[in-house]
């Protein structure tokens, strides 16, 4: 059996960030000239070992084919070697996590969010950077985990990978996705809920916070609503008088 190409999610964050600080570099290609060099799995005590040097080499050997080194700045260099190596990353937008035990929340529900920036809904399924994970509750909204698809997106299946990453959550938000995808997401017992607009996550959770007390028959059946009630939930909706 193949060693896990990245070890942990740390050394899969370092990994995208230093992607994007280089031009949005196809992380999976980078992912793989990163093995070829430091051999897998990826530990954040390799990343950690990288010089900027090295990281001239595998640009200008991996990806002189695809042009990908071509306008990178020594600047650039820099910076995504100290991404490489966990610096600075406190002061990246990625938001910070907030405190959570199994079980605090009860009749809550977990969700993801897919992001690119931020702490916002502004991405594909396919194509996100990371996926931001809230337990949603009547009282409180969470972020609870950032996960990123950097290791995801080395899987021969990158849209069955992404599913898994998401596994545990009930429901994810997206601005788009393809029917293969969301198939795939669907099979994993995750809803697919698309918003196009997007906008900052946390406006789109709490509308949906506001719909946990009365939910629809959708909302219902994830949240596990015994048959009895949302039966009567049913009935109600087609006594209700047109609007």
């Amino acid at each position: 059996m193949s060693p896990t190409p990245i070890a942990s999610r740390e050394a899969a964050l370092r990994i995208a960030l230093a992607a994007r600080a280089l031009d949005g570099l196809d992380v999976k290609a980078f992912v793989g000239a990163l093995i070829e060099k430091l051999e897998a799995p990826l530990t954040e005590a390799k990343l950690g070992k990288l010089t900027v040097e090295d990281l001239r080499a595998i640009l200008a050997g991996d990806f002189a084919e695809q042009g990908c080194h071509v306008g990178v700045e020594p600047e650039q260099l820099k910076e995504a070697v100290r991404l490489l190596w966990g610096q600075g990353i406190e002061h990246t937008d990625f938001p910070a996590i907030e405190a959570y035990a199994d079980g605090e929340m009860p009749g809550s529900i977990r969700v993801a969010v897919a992001a690119n920036r931020g702490e916002n809904l502004d991405g594909h399924f396919g194509s996100c950077d990371r996926f931001l994970v809230y337990q949603v509750g009547q009282q409180a909204i969470k972020l609870i985990d950032v996960r990123s698809t950097a290791e995801a997106d080395t899987a021969e299946d990158k849209n069955a990978a992404r599913s898994a990453l998401i596994g545990d959550c009930q429901i994810v938000y997206i601005q788009s996705i393809g029917g293969p995808a969301a198939a795939k997401v669907v099979r994993a017992g995750v809803h697919p809920v698309k918003k196009p607009v997007g906008g900052p996550a946390r406006e789109v959770l709490a509308e949906l916070q506001g719909r946990l007390s009365c939910p629809p028959p959708w909302l219902a059946q994830i949240m596990g609503v015994p048959a009895a009630s949302l039966a009567r939930f049913e009935e109600e909706l087609e006594n209700e008088e047109p609007a």
